[in-house]
Parts: structure tokens; C-alpha cells; sequence
């Protein structure tokens, strides 16, 4: 045990290596320029990120929205007033029985006959007012023949005299006969002639010459007097479109001024002149009525659609797409691109609308780059790309 403490109290003794030594210090060193490195990149990264980024010109124009523009220019283009409407019969007739109750025997037209003044359209029944008639013509001729024997018996009487035998009373008596049966022939002929215009109004017939329009008349019919019209006729085959017309729009409409008036499917303009304006201004739709003769024409019916062009002036105005002008509670507006690729917005007061696209009476020289679409994503100030086009409109 002695030997174990002994053994246990004795110093140990180093033994230097130099060997070994070396390696360790080569991986320290190591160990120690990986940390530097680490170190060296944190400080780097740490202090890229805190630093202002610089905006390149490329990330700005790609940031920027990419907008179209066009620069209209001027061209001619024409004032117009353009409205709706409908063809209608100028002077449009309806007929019916002016007579007594009847039965409809015959009827001769359809609609969209042309017809002559006088000309038939309807027959009534007239199997009792035809014999009456001709017992009237009858009692006229017996009439008439009885007031010539009267007249002749008067004058013998007044020949002969008191030597014929014939008093002064005689001669009275013949006298009143005579007259008495003239006035017969006036009463005869009074009833005839009463009982021939019945008979005559059992023919419905044309008032004037015309084109049928409607036709409500049917064999077997009952036709009273004062019912609905049995036919409605154009007057001469006159026509008109009645047109409703914008308020601010009336004013400058004339009595005389020549229109186009354009039916759906016929791309062909039918010409005619504005021969009445309404007096009045319908207070619920802000609208007056505008009258325009036409000539008569098959295609122009009554009760078709029809369109009207009234040109009042021709000047030169810029003219943009439909995408370009927009509007608000402010008015209507469009977007001007500035030197710089700042949106403006410019107030513009729209005319019409022709094919090419909108006239803009106010606000543009047709100098300026507008945009022509999505300018509703845009607001005023905002910065933009502006794409490249072929070249300014002329």
C-alpha cells in the first residue's frame, strides 16, 4: 500500500512533442480565418441591406404603366343631329259605315292596295233598300204623270170658261189639283232621292286616292253606323317620319332643312325636309317631336323603324376612339400624356358620333397625345410608359 501511495505521489513528467504540436496550431489557424471570413461577409451583407437602393432608368420605365396613345389631328366631320323615329301616314283616313246597321256582303281590297277616289272597298247589305228604291222611282214617274194630266185639265178649263160651262170654282178646283200634284212629285222625288243615298252608303268607298293601311272588314260582318273603322287609307300615299328629338338639340333644328332618313336593313337614304316642330317639350323624357315629309316610296311603311341625319354644319375637329372619352359627374374628360409621361386630365365637349369615332368640339388642338384606352385605371399625375406607335395621326 506504501508502494501504491508512493507510486500515486510522484510527478508526472511532460513529455514535449513537437510533432504534434505543429498540427495543432495548423488547424487553429484554420479555424481561426474561416471565423474572419464568416465574420467579414456577415459585415458586408448587414451593411448592403441597410444601405439606399439605387433605381436604375430600366427598373423605373419597367415599374411605369404601359398606356396607348393617339394623337388625332383634325378632320372634316359634319354637325349632325341624329334621332329615332317612325314612318307614318301623313294624312291617314278612316272609313266606316255612315250608313244604317248592315251586313257585309262583299269586301274588294286588301291592305296595301292602291286605290282610286270612288273606287269600292265594301259592299253592304242592301236586299231591302234596292226594292224600296225602285217603288220610289215607280211612285216618282206616276207622280209626274199625274201632275202633267192635272196641268192639262187646268188649262182647258181656263180656255173653255164660263161658255165651256165651267164656273169660276170649277176653274178653282182644277187649279188646286194641278198644283197639289206637282207638289206631289217634289215629296215623291224627296223620299226617292233619301232612299237612294242609303242605298249608295251600303258602298263603302275610297274618299280620295291611296294606299289601304288596315282592312278590319269581313264578309258576314255586322257594320253599324259610327262602329270602328272598317279601313284606314293614306292620303295620296303621303308619308312622314315623326321623330323624337334631344332637347338641346331642337334648337338647332329648322323648318325647311333637308334630312336623311334611314330604314333598318336598307343602308340607302331616303331624303326629305322637316315641315313641323313641336311646340312643346315632353317634361318626363326632355324630348320634341320633329316631323320630315318624305316622297312616297313602296319601302317607306307605316309603323317601321327609322333613323334621321339632319346635317348642320361641316368644320374640321379632332376625332378619338369611343375608349378614349370618358365621363363623370364633371363631365366628359380624356387623358393627355405630357412631355415628361405625366398623366393630365383635359375637360372636352363631345359632338357627335360618326364612324371614325368621337368629334371633340372643345378641349383638344388635335396636337396632343391622348390616351386611346383603360384610361379608367389611370389616375391625373401618375407617371407612364408611353407605347411605341407607327406615328401621329394627320
Amino acid at each position: 500500500m506504501g508502494a501504491q501511495l508512493q507510486e500515486e505521489t510522484e510527478p508526472k513528467v511532460l513529455v514535449f512533442d513537437p510533432e504534434r504540436t505543429g498540427s495543432r496550431r495548423k488547424w487553429l489557424l484554420g479555424a481561426a480565418g474561416i471565423a474572419v471570413a464568416i465574420a467579414v461577409a456577415a459585415a458586408v451583407w448587414m451593411s448592403r441591406a441597410s444601405a439606399p437602393k439605387a433605381i436604375s432608368p430600366l427598373t423605373t420605365r419597367a415599374s411605369a404603366p404601359l398606356v396607348s396613345v393617339v394623337t388625332p389631328g383634325v378632320q372634316p366631320v359634319e354637325a349632325q343631329v341624329t334621332f329615332t323615329g317612325t314612318i307614318e301616314a301623313r294624312h291617314q283616313l278612316p272609313i266606316g259605315n255612315s250608313g244604317d246597321t248592315g251586313r257585309i256582303v262583299a269586301v274588294y281590297v286588301q291592305v296595301g292596295d292602291h286605290v282610286r277616289r270612288g273606287q269600292v272597298l265594301a259592299k253592304l247589305d242592301d236586299s231591302v233598300l234596292a226594292p224600296q228604291v225602285a217603288q220610289l222611282t215607280a211612285a216618282l214617274d206616276q207622280a209626274r204623270a199625274q201632275a202633267a194630266l192635272s196641268a192639262t185639265e187646268y188649262r182647258r178649263g181656263v180656255a173653255a170658261g164660263p161658255a165651256g160651262g165651267l164656273s169660276a170654282q170649277d176653274i178653282e178646283k182644277l187649279q188646286a189639283a194641278s198644283i197639289m200634284d206637282a207638289a206631289n212629285i217634289k215629296v215623291v222625288g224627296a223620299q226617292l232621292a233619301v232612299m237612294r243615298a242609303k242605298l249608295a252608303l251600303t258602298r263603302i268607298v275610297a274618299p280620295v286616292d291611296g294606299i289601304v293601311l288596315t282592312r278590319d272588314a269581313e264578309v258576314g260582318q255586322i257594320a253599324g253606323s259610327g262602329g270602328t273603322p272598317l279601313f284606314e287609307l293614306e292620303d295620296a300615299g303621303q308619308v312622314e317620319m315623326i321623330g323624337q328629338v334631344a332637347e338641346q338639340d331642337m334648337a338647332d333644328l329648322k323648318v325647311g332643312q333637308s334630312a336623311a332618313v334611314y330604314l333598318i336593313g336598307d343602308p340607302q337614304p331616303f331624303v326629305g325636309r322637316i315641315w313641323l316642330l313641336g311646340a312643346v317639350i315632353d317634361p318626363q323624357s326632355r324630348l320634341g317631336e320633329v316631323r320630315i315629309a318624305l316622297t312616297p316610296n313602296p319601302a317607306l311603311r307605316p309603323g317601321a323603324f327609322a333613323r334621321s341625319q339632319v346635317t348642320l354644319a361641316r368644320a374640321r375637329r379632332p376625332v378619338l376612339p369611343q375608349t378614349a372619352v370618358m365621363a363623370d359627374n364633371d363631365g366628359s374628360y380624356v387623358y393627355v400624356i405630357s412631355r415628361d409621361g405625366q398623366v393630365q386630365r383635359r375637360a372636352v365637349s363631345v359632338g357627335s358620333v360618326i364612324p371614325a369615332g368621337v368629334v371633340i368640339t372643345e378641349g383638344l388642338s388635335g396636337r396632343e397625345r391622348v390616351v386611346s384606352m383603360d384610361g379608367g385605371f389611370l389616375h391625373s399625375g401618375e407617371k407612364v410608359t408611353v407605347a411605341p406607335v407607327g406615328g401621329p395621326q394627320t
